[in-house]
């Protein structure tokens, strides 16, 4: 099953007219989305890959049942396409567009929940579950490369980890339920805790396989999630940027959230996650035995 989407989903693109909303309708009815409709306002009975245009995100709703909104619209826009598919009741939203100003994002993502709404991103590249459909680019145009239908639920703040964490659990024969780039800016809809709560209820997922940064909280709110027995699952993760306890510098690594979140060193998260019983992957390759682990053992 994975989560989010299958084959059946109906997915809107705002922003369909652009060069990237155009390539992104492309690449995604190519692998078999069920892209129903785009919006660009003022060029509402145009048409983009055979799929109608509309001037306003309303207009496209009342004439079509939509399940996912993409979002390819630029920082300044972003927020209020959120709210509008929001307002629409569209109960997945997924933002491409990076650097949306903070008390915008907190306003859109505040309305976003407020209205049920699951939100991915800001500031990611996209979601896919493998052999049925994906929303974004993800993948490219070549996306059985790197994704193979599975059993292994894969979630990363970085668009490429997400893709190269996928891509080794396919070298070693198996493969993602869905994979999801959740997005790197500092304020994100779903976190890491919520993704795999969501993992939890699939029955295709065994596992979860997380890329982790320092810097931020999402990481520690998925140790609580664990701790407090919301995720039962096998989770195993690797944490980026354990190098930088070596380097004498004030540099921050990771995404956004590492510019601002302090005390949350690779360090830390590994020991929090450990005294949960998140496995943690000492070199990033350990992702691909531990999975086997764990599923050998289901």
């Amino acid at each position: 099953m994975g989560i989010l989407l299958d084959e059946k989903t109906a997915v809107l693109i705002t922003g369909i007219t652009g060069r990237e909303g155009q390539l992104a309708a492309q690449t995604m009815k190519k692998y078999g989305t069920n892209v129903v409709a785009g919006v660009t306002p003022g060029r509402g009975g145009e048409n983009v890959e055979g799929i109608p245009v509309y001037n306003s995100v309303e207009s496209a709703v009342a004439a079509h049942k939509i399940d996912a909104a993409l979002i390819y619209v630029p920082p300044a826009s972003a927020a209020d396409s959120i709210i509008e598919s929001a307002e629409a009741n569209i109960p997945l939203i997924v933002v491409i567009a990076e650097r949306i100003p903070i008390h915008e994002a907190c306003r859109a993502l505040a309305i976003a929940k407020e209205k049920g709404a699951v939100v991915i991103g800001p500031n990611c590249l996209g979601i896919i579950t493998p052999g049925k459909a994906k929303i974004g680019t993800i993948g490219g145009t070549k996306e059985d490369r790197a994704f193979a239908p599975g059993s292994i639920g894969v979630i990363s703040r970085s668009g490429g980890m997400t893709t190269e964490t996928s891509w080794m659990l396919k070298r070693v024969g198996l493969g993602c339920s869905t994979s999801i780039s959740c997005g790197g800016d500092y304020l994100i809809g779903a976190t890491f805790a919520d993704l795999a709560i969501m993992f939890e209820k699939d029955p295709q997922t065994k596992a979860i396989a997380i890329f982790c940064e320092p810097g931020a909280a999402y990481e520690n709110e998925l140790a609580d999630a664990v701790a407090a027995g919301l995720v039962t699952k096998p989770v195993i993760a690797y944490i980026a940027g354990s190098f930088m306890a070596k380097i004498e510098s004030e540099a921050k690594f990771g995404h956004a959230g590492a510019i601002l979140d302090k005390d949350c060193s690779a360090e830390a998260i590994a020991k929090r996650f450990k005294e949960v019983g998140i496995l943690v992957a000492e070199e990033y390759d350990d992702i691909m035995s531990l999975a086997q682990q764990v599923v050998k053992t289901q």
